[in-house]
């Protein structure tokens, strides 16, 4: 009964300092609604429209022009017509169209004698989604004008529809966009970039609420109103905390999930169980950090820089099995990567607990790092004996 007593003194403290210090709440809540807000109104369209696409028709026969207006038709390109190559190449250096294409003199003639014409593509690969995206869109359009004219000539040599798609076409690819049918760019990236921040501002916000009490010096105080306790006060501390962020997680999972109608086969339910694994995992990740290194900045830093590897180790924009070995293991000691799992059975799938649940476990499995540093940080609360800049 003493400890919960202690607990809640310790807690009532906390809840003084975040009313009376805006930065926490403006560092949590502000962050993320506006983290929600960028990333889907940024990403709204699902995939960028009307891509600058080049085109120097040097053949201005009716057969390039229908090449033009097949470019400018589709949903990612739009056409910008250049008098020449060399204004083309100009307009690509200077980053006003991400690529061109090249419409050689004597297209329609060539076709007609049945040589074959070739259709030149330049592409500024330094821009790897608009690069990637103009390429597919002219390939896709080459193909499509190739077998359009390869159709038009098996017809008049009096073959049927049926004859002349089983050459142009050998195998028909049916393929079925899983988790992402629209392959939409706003669901491949919102739903692991909204977690990551919330990981991000978790680990920093804890760091900084454990740290800044050895910075100004409050710590004793603190474990004062705990009546001596290290292990009340950590829990007062920490407890709003854990009741805020899983909040915040429990919103931006029904803003993704409802509001913005991003595809969930399995539960929500499951969702916010993840997110809240997500959350003391990060949690107890802060507390090993500021207890391994009890100077605010030192630990700032290395919470910043492991924060921000978390995003590029998780799996969501390369995948970890691609990594080299010394490296793929370093994957599981970052918690997003877990919910990014997590998130894959139970968003995409549908598996349910049971396809999860070693994600679980290895999320649990973060709370043994506290009381690696339980001793270090407290022996730090009670000295003080650590530069304070």
């Amino acid at each position: 009964m003493e400890f919960i007593c202690n607990v809640k003194a310790a807690m009532r403290r906390e809840l003084r300092i975040l009313r009376n210090r805006p930065v926490y709440l403006l560092a949590s809540i502000g962050v993320m609604a506006f983290c929600i807000v960028f990333f889907y109104t940024l990403l709204k369209e699902g995939l960028p429209q009307d891509l600058p696409i080049g085109v120097v028709d040097n053949d201005n026969s009716s057969l390039s022009r229908n090449i033009v207006r097949q470019i400018d038709a589709t949903q990612l390109g739009g056409t910008v017509m250049f008098g020449s190559y060399r204004q083309a190449r100009e307009a690509m250096q200077t980053g006003r169209i991400s690529s061109f294409c090249v419409i050689p003199h004597g297209l329609y003639s060539d076709v007609l004698s049945g040589r074959q014409p070739e259709l030149v593509f330049y592409v500024n690969s330094l821009y790897m989604v608009g690069g990637a995206l103009a390429y597919k869109d002219l390939l896709t359009m080459g193909n499509m004008v190739s077998g359009g004219i390869k159709l038009e000539l098996l017809r008049g040599k009096g073959m049927n529809d049926a004859a002349i798609m089983g050459q142009i076409q050998p195998i028909l690819v049916d393929a079925h966009q899983i988790g992402n049918p629209a392959v939409s760019y706003n669901v491949y990236l919102t739903n692991m970039l909204i977690p990551g921040i919330l990981e991000m501002i978790v680990i920093l916000v804890t760091v900084y609420a454990l740290g800044s009490e050895l910075k100004y010096g409050t710590s004793r105080h603190m474990l004062e109103k705990a009546g001596g306790s290290m292990s009340a006060a950590m829990a007062g501390k920490l407890l709003p905390y854990t009741v805020l962020f899983t909040a915040i997680g429990i919103v931006c999972e029904l803003f993704l999930y409802h509001w913005a109608g991003f595809p969930l086969k399995g539960s929500i339910w499951n969702m916010f169980i993840a997110i809240f694994l997500l959350v003391i995992a990060c949690e107890a990740l802060g507390f090993f950090i500021v207890g391994l290194l009890p100077v605010l900045r030192l630990s700032l830093s290395i919470a910043a820089l492991f924060s921000v590897l978390a995003l590029s180790l998780t799996g969501f924009t390369f995948p970890v099995e691609a990594l080299p070995a010394c490296i793929r293991g370093l994957a599981a000691v970052f918690p997003l990567r877990h919910y990014y799992l997590i998130y894959v059975q139970e968003s995409i799938f549908g598996s349910g607990f049971a396809g999860w649940y070693p994600q679980m476990i290895y999320l649990l499995l973060f709370l043994a790092l506290p009381p690696l540093a339980y001793g270090r940080l407290r022996r730090a609360y009670i000295n003080l004996n650590f530069p304070r800049n």
